[in-house]
């Protein structure tokens, strides 16, 4: 254990007024394993057992044996109820009837409101004013009353914070709480039964509410199996916390990732403590490589993952880049990759459709899958058809093109500017496209 009894602290978050006496040390001490066979108990008749599903496609980009564990596919999209309603359900009568609050941004409150509806509790859900419309009007539907407070998850976080202090109301943190990822524990406890052979698992890092209970449950059932966490390079926050090596958080100046899920400035100080203690190791993983997951899930597994969910499964492509914990004791040896049964975590599938058409493009062109250029082409008859002609004869289909005089840069000598945008086959294809372009005297310029 890398956290002593000497230097555990009193939690000062707002998750944990209603048992201020107790200290990081007393969650560390605990009997995880009744608590999580309590949470599973409490979700059996609530929570989907979503059933892993054998990738082939990522199993042959790998060299590993890759499963997906779709949590997308739970009830409200998103692992994110599994916690919402344990801690519900531990809550008191009292503590139902003062009114429930948290902040999100956006499956969190689908789980409270689910949770809450449930239990016959209302609840208030603070979340960003930049949250998608569909999991703002998803979480409404459920009969929560919606606020949009704060530019970002931490700001909504604290505005809820103080409304539970001000009011009255009993405050359900999103990760920071012992509950909570206890409950989303519970999906390490559904595959460690469905793949006992597993070797990694691969879980998204926000809050780390995901990533501790999973590493939680994992330690307690199966030590021998990794958990990696996993976040985008524009969310540094945990990268920081974990090179510090000061067993406290650090909080990032600012987070740039269209991964809203995993999008959070400072990680709980409770799921830190426990990443600390249970986690194996960690990696970061680019926008780009998120979005040609998203992409991939969609073409060649039907599924539809956001890009919060993605980011585990981005990781496959950086299994190399693994780093261990600074300060871990006895880090697990990874096995061969042809050894290995790995299991990355779809975390949720809440994406609204402008946010999909925007990072089915951004994958697209990534994937050389399409491609746009420019061209001069001197104004006279017949230079329009013999593009098209290059572009049909190389079966790259035209998706947009722009002819356009006033744009040329040489427009003094009758000078025209076609745009072209296509759909092609990858990077081998575009460069087809362009030797071909290059060889009929055309100066090509490719803008993406």
């Amino acid at each position: 254990m890398r956290i002593s009894e000497e230097t555990s602290m009193t939690t000062t978050h707002a998750t944990h007024e209603n048992h201020p006496a107790e200290t990081y040390a007393d969650y560390l001490s605990r009997d995880h394993a009744a608590d999580l066979k309590l949470a599973a108990e409490r979700l059996a008749s609530v929570a989907r057992h979503t059933h892993l599903e054998e990738s082939q496609i990522l199993s042959e980009m790998t060299g590993a044996r890759v499963l997906l564990k779709p949590e997308n596919l739970q009830k409200t999209g998103s692992f994110k109820l599994r916690g919402a309603y344990n801690k519900i359900a531990s809550l008191s009568q009292d503590e139902l009837d003062r009114g429930i609050i948290t902040a999100s941004a956006g499956n969190h409150a689908q789980g409270v409101a689910y949770a809450a509806r449930e239990r016959g509790a209302h609840a208030t859900i603070v979340m960003p004013r930049i949250t998608p419309p569909i999991k703002v009007d998803a979480t409404r539907a459920l009969g929560a009353t919606v606020a949009l407070e704060g530019d970002v998850f931490d700001e909504s976080s604290a505005y809820a914070a103080n409304a539970a202090r001000t009011q009255g109301l009993t405050f359900v943190h999103p990760f920071n709480d012992y509950e909570v990822l206890t409950g989303q524990g519970t999906i390490a406890m559904e595959i460690l039964e469905d793949c006992p052979e597993v070797t990694d698992i691969l879980v998204p890092l926000g809050g780390g509410g995901l990533g501790a209970g999973v590493a939680m449950a994992v330690k307690t059932f199966a030590p021998h199996v990794r958990v990696i966490g996993v976040t985008p390079e524009g969310s540094v926050a945990f990268g920081q916390s974990f090179a510090a090596g000061e067993h406290r958080v650090h909080a990032a100046d600012a987070v740039h990732t269209a991964a809203e899920g995993v999008a959070v400035r400072e990680p709980g100080s409770l799921t830190f403590a426990l990443l600390e203690k249970y986690l194996d190791g960690f990696v970061t993983v680019s926008e780009r490589d998120i979005s040609e997951m998203i992409l991939l899930m969609l073409e060649k597994h039907k599924l539809v993952v956001e890009a919060a969910g993605a980011v585990s499964l981005a990781a496959l492509n950086v299994l190399d880049k693994v780093q261990a914990l600074p300060d871990l004791e006895a880090p697990l040896e990874a096995p061969a990759l042809s050894e290995r049964v790995i299991v990355p975590i779809l975390s949720g599938g809440n994406i609204d459709t402008v946010t999909m058409g925007a990072v089915i493009q951004r994958g697209m062109i990534s994937r050389g899958r399409i491609m746009q250029f420019g061209v001069e082409l001197p104004d006279t008859p017949g230079q329009l058809a013999l593009i098209a002609q290059i572009l049909a004869d190389l079966r790259a289909n035209v998706i947009e093109l722009n002819h356009d005089q006033f744009k040329a840069q040489s427009h003094y000598t009758n000078a025209v500017l076609l745009e072209v945008t296509v759909e092609t086959n990858g990077p081998d294809h575009i460069q087809q496209i362009m030797d071909a372009l290059h060889v009929k005297g055309f100066r090509v310029n490719r803008v993406y």
